[in-house]
């Protein structure tokens, strides 16, 4: 095995493990649910490094995605701390309140990193180191998007399945699209820059 996903994959596996342990102790079905999610999705990154080959870089950033999504919805907030809901963890922190939230914070980076990795499957698929155009990063911001949507049904079936959920109603879901959204642009504007200065070089 590859040293880099070693790394990864035992740190990915230690905080899941950990979660699993503290879902079950604090009967969080929710969690349980998501930590299945992140599982399954843990290894479609492992089909895809096999084939793309991913920089170590991608795989760590992949993996603090999980992370910041198991400290969101189970650890719980240090008490005076503002937060939107009935549950006081950190998915329902208000970093500025009635403004940001830690939820959407999550969510922005989380896709802005999907965005990232749909740049260089891309590459992967074609085979060699591609120039960042303006539509091929357009294409890419789409694809990072639909994959943030995909993240909405996911929840969507969580509130059909489990009783109670923090998953919020129709206005924390549009947030989530807008938060997906801006993460996917700003992904792809730091690929253009970085890449065109690459190419340029």
């Amino acid at each position: 095995m590859n040293k880099n996903i070693f790394f990864v994959g035992a740190f990915t596996l230690l905080y899941l493990a950990t979660a699993t342990v503290a879902s079950l102790v604090l009967g969080n079905l929710e969690f349980l649910y998501y930590i299945a999610v992140i599982v399954i999705l843990g290894v479609i990154a492992l089909v895809v490094d096999r084939r793309v080959h991913l920089p170590q870089s991608v795989l760590w950033a992949l993996s603090l995605w999980g992370l910041l999504h198991m400290i969101g919805g189970i650890v719980p907030l240090p008490s005076g701390l503002p937060f939107h809901g009935t549950k006081p963890v950190f998915y329902s922190l208000w970093i500025i309140p009635d403004v940001l939230k830690y939820d959407q914070l999550v969510h922005a980076y989380g896709f802005g990193v999907a965005t990232w990795l749909c740049f260089l499957c891309l590459e992967g698929a074609m085979q060699k180191r591609i120039q960042p155009t303006v539509g091929l990063l357009a294409l890419c911001v789409f694809a990072g998007m639909g994959l943030g949507a995909m993240n909405e049904i996911i929840e969507f079936i969580a509130v059909l399945l489990i009783p109670e959920t923090n998953v919020g109603g129709y206005e924390n879901t549009g947030w989530d699209l807008v938060s997906n959204a801006v993460g996917a642009v700003i992904a792809a504007l730091l690929l253009y820059r970085y890449r065109r200065n690459v190419h340029m070089e």
